[in-house]
């Protein structure tokens, strides 16, 4: 039991979960802003999306074998505790589940349309799985996207199909709040992702991929992430100026919570150096991320 929930990554698909609960009941709900799915809606999105993310992860760990073999034999989980058959069955099972069930929802809203999203998610997780993820920053761009659009798809099936003339400025200003959420997820993902491919470059190298630092070295795809690390600093920042200033209990949020754990990890990337500095880097990001996600729980106070 404890391999097939490391398997499927069952943390990360709990921060899916709770961050979809969040927008809907910490963002949408207290503002009385019409919604489309009831209790059973959401709930059904939220499983369909971590089956075809835990599909993702499946897959993604059946054509990493070798790499991982090399990089984290210790985590290394298909063809030891279960066998890559079963994983590829499980693969199997999680993406029909998560692609019918989005096929319900959808219907759900009377947006059969919709139903494409699942299919394109499922199929660009197989692609990048199988290809993308050798391509030089393609693959990290899409994982990226793919990370954004849980998210974003909250978004759209709650927002856009109650839509009408009156009330159409409010849903897209709580769009447009999901969708900077989303580009969030997206920045701090893409970092991540690099910070990934240095730490792993020795597997990856002999697995015959092509990630940034094999392409131009470890050196030069340290300086591009040190560089890139301060977008996502320098946008918030310029939110939190502009948009937070009366509000000072979310200004000490982003301060403490998000800003400074930013720039702590711009001067780590600088003086990282050691496959151990990276990892440390990884869960820093992973931890930003989560802070940024709970932020959620504080527009009640700052919009109200």
């Amino acid at each position: 039991m404890i391999a097939f929930l490391n398997l499927i990554r069952w943390k990360n698909l709990l921060i899916i979960a709770l961050v979809q609960l969040l927008i809907k009941y910490a963002l949408l709900e207290p503002f009385g802003i019409n919604t489309s799915l009831n209790i059973l809606g959401i709930s059904l999105l939220i499983l369909s999306t971590i089956c075809i993310a835990a599909a993702g992860n499946i897959i993604n760990d059946i054509y990493d074998i070798e790499t991982d073999f090399i990089n984290k034999p210790h985590k290394l989980i298909v063809g030891k505790a279960i066998s890559e058959k079963k994983a590829f069955n499980l693969f199997i099972v999680f993406n029909i589940l998560g692609v019918s069930l989005g096929f319900y929802v959808s219907n759900l809203v009377d947006k059969s349309a919709f139903f494409s999203l699942f299919v394109i998610i499922s199929a660009l997780l197989y692609v990048y799985a199988t290809f993308l993820k050798r391509t030089l920053l393609i693959g990290n761009i899409i994982i990226s996207l793919l990370v954004a659009s849980s998210i974003l798809i909250v978004g759209i099936f709650e927002l856009l199909p109650d839509i009408t003339p009156d009330n159409k400025h409010l849903q897209l200003t709580f769009f447009k709040i999901i969708f900077d959420y989303a580009f969030f997820a997206f920045m701090i993902n893409l970092l991540r992702e690099i910070v990934k491919d240095i730490e792993d470059i020795d597997g990856d190298y002999k697995a015959n991929m092509n990630t940034l630092p094999i392409a131009i070295g470890r050196i030069r795809a340290k300086n591009i992430l040190f560089a890139l690390s301060f977008i996502p600093t320098l946008i918030i920042s310029y939110y939190v100026i502009n948009s937070l200033y009366k509000h000072e209990i979310a200004v000490g949020y982003f301060l403490l919570l998000i800003i400074g754990p930013l720039i702590y990890i711009s001067i780590k990337i600088f003086n990282a150096e050691i496959k151990k500095d990276y990892h440390h880097i990884s869960t820093m990001l992973k931890i930003v991320m989560v802070f940024g996600m709970l932020s959620l729980l504080l527009y009640k106070y700052i919009l109200l």
